[in-house]
């Protein structure tokens, strides 16, 4: 074999029997191959296992999905470059023309964005109702035939807490299917409930390090058969190296949602304690109206801890600039705490009467608690606090 022949033909190493790695490799290759035409047909028809091209499946993010799958206490899972990747294919995998979309004010911006307008564009109608009106969420369902109830718990960005069970008991009642992005619960809480379909953004919680980005739909093997196709056409594909690096950082998720979470507990029952914050809006705190409902429902608050400034927005925008240890940035439940001013929350698609519904004040900020020592945040907090009042 001539030497440039074998750069692209090198020799092949295959891991003995009984001798494994600790550490699952990478599977950096678009393409596999099966002996025989007959072979690979029947791997594309499903009659025998294995991969054939990536935009479809690959060892290694299909160790992912089967990770994610478990701990979210269902069969299977699809993931695929981002999470508004996921919430996108997702909805149009499931909806047609003529389909009705149940959502709500207190939803993630691009999911509003998908539902109220590149939905619409194919025919499909929505509603938009308050997470917190169940009523008004019961007559819509009896009122007229619905596809989908698109909701979160906790809710972006005030950590609103939806009745996930009630939600889901309407749903199923009115033959309603159900997709709850989980992203702020976490893969590991809400798997108890008649959900249909959960909703990650991986480049939160999962990678953890604010460095990869991914998305996931986690459901019943059946119901995933029924996304599979759409997803490998819309081509949305997680590459293998983002997908060991969401897998290594899931080695770390629960130490570090545990421990976020215990931080952001101390620094919420610190904040409702300031001259300067007129409403606190974090679930594990007994006032929260949602409060009851969350020991419920979750074994965790969460990481994000928000909060309305008494002086406004122009108070807002000078603590979050005041700050030291918060990086002004989108995302949330990396290892580095963040801040999210009033300014740059994404809610301009909302009226004002629409953001006064979803909780929205004009001195909202919201806090995502990374892995700092806790004291040195406050005191961060208590310094910004300061400043804010002060200039």
């Amino acid at each position: 074999m001539k030497k440039s022949t074998r750069v692209n033909h090198p020799p092949n190493v295959e891991v003995p029997a009984g001798n494994r790695p600790v550490v699952a490799p990478i599977y950096q290759t678009v393409k596999f191959e099966f002996e025989s035409v007959d072979d690979t047909l029947r791997a594309l028809s499903g009659e025998r296992p294995g991969f054939f091209y990536l935009r479809s499946s690959n060892p290694t993010t299909r160790a992912l999905e089967l990770t994610l799958a478990e701990l979210q206490g269902r069969d299977d899972c699809l993931v695929c470059a981002s999470g508004v990747g996921a919430i996108a294919q997702t909805l149009l995998a499931l909806t047609r023309q003529g389909d009705h979309v149940l959502c709500f004010l207190e939803s993630y911006g691009p999911t509003r964005h998908l539902i109220r307008r590149t939905l619409a564009r194919f025919g499909v109608s929505h509603t938009l109702l308050s997470i917190a009106d169940l009523d008004a969420i019961e007559r819509t369902l009896a009122g007229r035939a619905t596809r989908l109830v698109v909701f979160e718990s906790p809710t972006n960005p005030i950590n609103r807490i939806a009745d996930i069970a009630a939600i889901t008991r309407l749903a199923r009642a009115h033959g309603a299917m159900t997709l709850l992005d989980n992203t702020f619960a976490g893969m590991h809480q809400h798997g108890q409930y008649d959900i249909d379909f959960y909703l990650h953004s991986l480049t939160k919680f999962a990678s953890g390090h604010g460095d990869v980005m991914g998305g996931a739909v986690i459901a019943k093997a059946e119901l995933i058969s029924t996304l599979r196709q759409d997803f490998s056409t819309l081509g949305g594909v997680l590459d293998p190296h983002s997908a060991f690096l969401l897998q290594r950082g899931l080695k770390t998720y629960f130490v570090r949602y545990r421990t976020q979470c215990a931080s952001a507990q101390q620094i919420a029952e610190f904040l409702s304690t300031q001259p300067a914050v007129e409403r606190m809006h974090y679930p594990g705190l007994a006032d929260h109206p949602g409060h009851a409902l969350a020991r419920e429902q979750m074994s965790e608050f969460g990481a994000v801890v928000s909060f309305d400034l008494r002086a406004g927005a122009q108070a807002a925008r000078r603590f979050s600039e005041a700050l030291q240890l918060f990086a002004m940035a989108a995302s949330l439940g990396a290892t580095d705490s963040l801040v999210m001013p009033p300014q740059l929350l994404g809610s301009r698609d909302l009226n004002d009467e629409q953001q006064r519904r979803a909780g929205l004040a004009a001195g909202t900020v919201r806090l995502s608690i990374g892995l700092e020592d806790v004291d040195d945040l406050i005191e961060d907090i208590q310094q910004a606090l300061t400043a804010a009042q002060v200039a």
